[in-house]
């Protein structure tokens, strides 16, 4: 074999493995173009804006749901941490002999507590003020398992609470009655003694003994407890109780328990769970999340739109360059590739900074919320309008990643157009016009 032939098998198989699939040589072209040039600043500037558009959209996607799962984990954990996960009431009467079915329930398998208890509304008043409330009447052993209320005292304490005939309060409510630790509250209740003149109200005062902030307004605000022996005398339910509250291992799982604790409580019991009760609340909230995430996407198929007619304008500026590489023996493979590259680049790049930015704005949201709130002088997020003291936001792994996956599908696709146009550009039609 001559030397001529040989340098010209050399020279065909460097140029097949700079210019194979993807080579540096088409990341340098595509990435050239990307390039900001006085003559294309147009082009720079829509590319720049599918960058940010992305971006935002990836950021606003992954904070919203963030928000919106952390809204309804913490509205769960505060419900039922102070609520049962079932509850069991008798219909139309008190529960008696309570003590021997919260013995039977708590004998079925995954039952974690079961708690008698009395339940009533009041007015409450003070001094200065007066609020409606709404008492629970429970053992101190009981409400020392509810650790929402117990590890969570700001002032005072539960020591002998069944005997010491005072009441614990929500801390927003201390605060409409303008009471402290010490003080007198008086309860007043519609249902009393009946006489020949009517209905008489039940009145009865009770001192301050604990004051508690669970972190949900509506219940911060309302609710009141006492002892259950004080409660079953102040509302005269006698030996019984209104309710016995069930506390299972797997809330989410509570409707395979409804049988098993139904069996157990006997046949004049009646049994309702939590997802019963606040069914209408967390299917509100589940459509209102469905919703937000369909309108958010949105941002990303604008921006995806503005890589597709920015990549457009790119191929027909570069008209006359690309039909300069087809001439000196690039494949339609390559042109179609090099514009892929340019507008994937300004996918990827966008996404992963949306990524970045939400990730960042979930892990200091609160500290963004109270920093907003001082340089604009009023209350965002609002504990009486949103129930919480506090701005949630846990990110679920599962959906960041289905956003990213979906802002990375929507930019790739959005650059398979105008690649196939750059590539199926005849090049003595480019270069007659130019």
């Amino acid at each position: 074999m001559t030397d001529t032939a040989i340098g010209s098998t050399d020279i065909k198989a460097t140029q097949k493995s700079v210019t194979g699939p993807f080579s540096r040589f088409e990341w340098m072209v595509s990435l050239r173009y990307l390039r900001a040039r006085r003559r294309e600043g147009f082009i720079s500037i829509i590319a720049g804006f599918s960058f940010a558009g992305i971006m935002l959209g990836v950021a606003t996607l992954i904070i919203v749901m963030a928000v919106m799962n952390g809204f309804r984990t913490e509205l769960l954990d505060k419900i039922l941490g102070l609520n049962g996960h079932i509850m069991v009431r008798a219909l139309g009467t008190n529960v008696s002999d309570f003590d021997a079915v919260a013995e039977a329930m708590r004998k079925v398998d995954g039952v974690v507590r079961v708690a008698p208890l009395v339940e009533g509304q009041v007015m409450a008043s003070s001094s200065s003020n007066a609020a409606g409330a709404f008492v629970r009447g429970m053992r101190a052993s009981d409400i020392a398992g509810l650790g929402s209320v117990s590890q969570n005292l700001i002032a005072g304490t539960l020591a002998d609470f069944d005997t010491s005939g005072g009441v614990a309060l929500g801390s927003r409510l201390a605060a409409a009655l303008r009471v402290n630790i010490g003080d007198q509250v008086t309860l007043l209740s519609p249902r009393g003694a009946v006489t020949p003149f009517g209905t008489a109200p039940r009145v009865r005062a009770y001192s301050v003994q604990a004051v508690f902030e669970i972190g949900m307004s509506e219940y911060d605000s309302s609710v009141m407890f006492m002892g259950l022996k004080e409660a079953q005398q102040y509302f005269r339910t006698g030996n019984g109780v209104t309710a016995l509250e069930v506390m299972v291992e797997e809330p989410d799982q509570v409707n395979e328990f409804v049988v098993p604790v139904a069996q157990a409580a006997g046949p004049l019991l009646r049994v309702w769970t939590w997802q019963q009760t606040n069914q209408s609340f967390f299917s509100a909230l589940q459509v209102e999340r469905n919703v937000m995430f369909l309108i958010l996407t949105l941002i990303l198929l604008v921006a995806a739109l503005n890589i597709v007619s920015g990549l457009i304008m790119l191929v027909k500026d570069k008209g006359r360059d690309i039909a300069v590489l087809r001439t000196m023996g690039a494949s339609r493979g390559a042109v179609m590739r090099i514009f892929f590259i340019a507008g994937a680049s300004i996918g990827v790049l966008g996404t992963l900074a949306g990524f970045a930015l939400g990730t960042a704005f979930c892990a200091n949201i609160e500290t963004l919320r109270q920093g907003l709130s001082a340089l604009v002088g009023t209350e965002l997020f609002s504990p009486e309008v949103y129930f919480l003291s506090r701005m949630p936001a846990e990110m679920d792994p599962s959906e960041v990643a289905s956003v990213v996956i979906m802002a990375l599908v929507l930019s790739f696709g959005a650059t398979l157009y105008p690649a196939w146009r750059a590539a199926s550009l005849d090049p003595v039609e480019a270069l007659r016009y130019e």
